[in-house]
């Protein structure tokens, strides 16, 4: 394992009514303007917006609502809610959604106490923020963990880029499965795949040896893949979804990554076919990984032999390390397929004619992983998903 320090900032409440426990006691410790940030206002419908706003009216809150936060945040929308929440000197923001909202927010909070274009300040200048709007979560849709980083992906438009930005961490996250009942069984599916992603994301990272990290992801693996299948079978099974939404959080909220250099190169092959397509994040995953380890499998042929044994079951007997590597990779592609996800772009709906090498030439490469890819070699894999 590598050398490591590790400190947690956000205070994570899990549980039902939560929100009702906990809420009003946080808020105390903030000044009076609230910004109320969600998406298309799901929570309006469900009982939860009544719910959030009596109790920020209870504590005394003056509330300015920052509404229509979209699927793929844009860099329009991360500059319109900083220019609300100057506007009324706000004190603190309440993000409510899933990853989008929460990521969006990561960067308003920072964008707001900053004079300078958040996008230059980071890329161009390579400075981070250190003065931030304190904020809190409310998990109403889940498989992102955004609430437990500081890291955001916002599409810049102008630059057909779908990159990561760096804000604020929560001070605290609300995690109440209850909240997360109405969701679309496709938005659960989509969701807990991109669970599996951020952990299998991390576990094909380095260092390669065994390691108490890995083998806890493999413990949270093997639990996204049983309770979403016991969540399919019954959607309204809350140990299920309950488990699938701490599952979230671990997968980002930096315990598995402990002594870890990371992967995450399909992520960010599908950032941009995202920025491009503006595709669903989950959807776009799962249409790439089986094609993205395929071509890097031999490579890390002892690590994927690992992986099929311990999470799918694979029986090593009689068979070669790589032989075991690729029956696991058959076991995710065929779980893929189970839940109803796409195993390719053209399952996925996305058009043949993209300028796929101007695709591949603007993903950000990564080097904590096995593949050590080149632009090349992300076009071939887009070719496979193809």
């Amino acid at each position: 394992m590598n050398a490591f320090t590790y400190s947690y900032p956000v205070k994570v409440y899990v549980g039902e009514k939560a929100a009702e426990k906990n809420l009003a006691t946080e808020l105390q410790k903030h000044g009076k303007t609230v910004l109320l940030a969600y998406g298309g206002g799901s929570i309006r419908k469900n009982g939860v917006y009544d719910e959030l706003v009596g109790i920020l009216k209870a504590a005394g809150k003056e509330i300015v609502e920052f509404t229509g936060v979209m699927s793929n945040p844009t860099y329009a929308k991360v500059q319109e809610g900083a220019k609300l929440a100057r506007k009324h000197n706000v004190d603190f923001i309440l993000a409510v959604g899933g990853g989008s909202v929460i990521d969006c927010c990561k960067i308003v909070s920072a964008q707001a106490k900053l004079d300078e274009d958040i996008w230059e300040y980071e890329y161009g200048e390579h400075k981070q923020p250190t003065e931030l709007i304190p904020m809190g979560a409310v998990v109403t849709a889940f498989g992102t963990g955004a609430e437990m980083n500081n890291g955001a992906v916002i599409t810049h438009m102008d630059k057909m880029l779908n990159s990561a930005l760096w804000g604020a961490f929560y001070n605290f996250a609300i995690l109440d499965p209850a909240y997360t009942m109405t969701m679309p069984m496709k938005q659960v599916i989509s969701g807990a795949f991109d669970t599996l992603s951020h952990c299998m994301e991390t576990y094909f990272g380095s260092p390669k040896e065994d390691n108490l990290s890995d083998e806890i992801n493999e413990a949270v693996m093997r639990s996204t893949i049983k309770n979403l299948r016991a969540q399919i079978a019954n959607p309204d099974d809350k140990v299920a979804r309950s488990e699938l939404l701490w599952a979230a959080a671990m997968g980002e909220n930096g315990i598995l990554k402990i002594g870890k250099a990371t992967d995450f190169q399909c992520h960010m092959m599908e950032h941009q076919l995202g920025a491009y397509t503006d595709c669903n994040h989950g959807m776009g995953l799962s249409a790439m990984h089986v094609q993205y380890y395929r071509y890097i499998v031999e490579k890390g042929a002892d690590k994927f032999a690992k992986y099929a044994e311990r999470v799918w079951g694979v029986d090593p007997a009689g068979k070669s390390e790589l032989e075991i590597a690729n029956e696991g990779l058959d076991a995710l592609e065929a779980f893929i397929k189970e839940i109803g996800m796409p195993s390719n772009f053209r399952e996925l709906g996305i058009p043949d004619d993209l300028p796929w090498k101007e695709i591949a030439d603007s993903v950000t490469l990564t080097s904590g992983g096995y593949g050590h890819l080149t632009h090349e070699d992300v076009l071939k894999i887009f070719e496979a998903c193809r």
